[in-house]
């Protein structure tokens, strides 16, 4: 197996355990190494360290172990089994009133490169990485072999989530079985996955238990749902008791998606109304309207060097935010930029709020739920950050 030297000193950080090694940690690689290669790790000392996947880029190997073991079937049968298992411990599995859940996520799994997210019996699946998409059939096997007849298809979407593809042109398509079943059911609220053509998988499991806690505060509230995508938080206000609820998107495409889970969940419903507009420009003639707003946009930032860009968008998204809602509203904010900590955001929301000069208190403090769980050796997998706010 091809093998790789650290520089001296430069295996501190993997002693604590973090599942990547830089690029600029390399003092040299032994064997012709292509991207997807599995690597063993080696300090300056000619100690093992740890084997992974090799990448090209910043991020140089991505850790599958800490120990010098092989990396078969059995490897990858043991960890998807181990995701499984915690799901299941934390009631996911066999839920009456719940199918949708995220079955594996990436570094709190320890299995960096790999998102999978259940959907009514179809496991959809996102490779970040060329070393886990050629483990693709390897992955395919052992997740049928584990879950049985509780799995109906598995779909790779992976198109746009490989970096530098490596040749390998890969293509959207099932790797196992096939379905035509598109409406899945999270906390007894039915919706559609378009996990051919809509963003990430198909949907954003990972504001389940935030949209959970917007319903109890939306009875008899005016509700504003920025960025809706597929209207989660919409019919969970509307199934609140919400007196009216407006969902906003600047993609015609994911107001036709908010109509319909609005209408599959309450068919006729007037309470509900969609807008194709830019966020912006809807605040601008919004002032006072509303009782509960969400603001939930896309990351603005995905990359540390548009960082400060980001911080001014989320400031000035923020500060509309808090000047247009009612006196004694609600506000939940969220970022899903990972070079975006906790502490970032939240002094972010205080800039923004200050410079509306009203008074804001912080109701609750937000992340994502327990089945996209954090590493505690890899703080960055906490991506998911959210504030609940009392404007007065």
């Amino acid at each position: 197996m091809n093998s790789i030297t650290l520089k001296n000193g430069k295996d501190k950080s993997i002693f604590r355990y973090h599942p990547w090694i830089f690029s600029g940690a390399i003092d040299r690689i032994e064997g012709k190494i292509q991207e997807g290669d599995l690597v063993k790790v080696y300090n300056a000392e000619k100690k093992f360290l740890a084997i992974g996947h090799y990448q090209i880029g910043s991020i140089a190997i991505r850790i599958l172990s800490f120990k010098d073991e092989e990396i078969n079937d059995a490897f990858w049968t043991n960890r998807l089994y181990k995701a499984y298992q915690m799901r299941c411990a934390l009631g996911l599995c066999n839920s009456a009133d719940n199918n949708v859940y995220r079955l594996v996520h990436g570094e709190g799994d320890d299995l960096p490169g790999l998102v999978i997210d259940m959907y009514a019996g179809v496991a959809v699946i996102q490779f970040h990485s060329v070393g886990m998409y050629l483990q693709r059939e390897t992955i395919a096997r052992a997740l049928v072999e584990i879950m049985g007849n509780k799995i109906t298809a598995i779909y790779d979407k992976s198109e746009a989530t490989l970096p530098y593809k490596a040749a390998i042109e890969p293509e959207n398509g099932y790797l196992y079985g096939k379905t035509e079943n598109f409406i899945a059911q999270e906390n007894g609220l039915k919706f559609h996955v378009d996990w051919l053509e809509g963003q990430k998988t198909g949907f954003f499991i990972d504001q389940r238990e935030n949209r959970r806690l917007l319903e109890k505060y939306a009875k008899d509230k005016s509700v504003l749902n920025m960025f809706c995508y597929t209207g989660g938080f919409s019919f969970y206000a509307m199934r609140g008791g919400a007196k009216q609820v407006h969902s906003v998107d600047v993609s015609a495409r994911a107001i036709e998606l908010a109509n319909r889970n609005v209408e599959l969940n309450f068919p006729k419903d007037t309470r509900h109304e969609a807008f194709a507009e830019e966020a912006f420009k809807f605040l601008e003639h919004s002032s006072n309207q509303y009782d509960v707003i969400i603001l939930d946009p896309p990351a603005f930032a995905k990359h540390q060097n548009v960082l400060n860009n980001a911080i001014q968008g989320y400031k000035k998204l923020n500060r509309k935010g808090m000047e247009v809602i009612k006196p004694g509203g609600i506000l939940f904010t969220f970022s899903c930029s990972q070079v975006m900590t906790k502490d970032l955001f939240r002094q972010t929301v205080f800039t923004a709020a200050a410079n509306t000069g009203r008074k804001v208190k912080i109701l609750h403090q937000l992340t994502q739920p327990a089945d996209h769980p954090i590493s505690i050796y890899h703080p960055e997998g906490e991506y998911l950050k959210g504030l609940v706010l009392y404007v007065e």
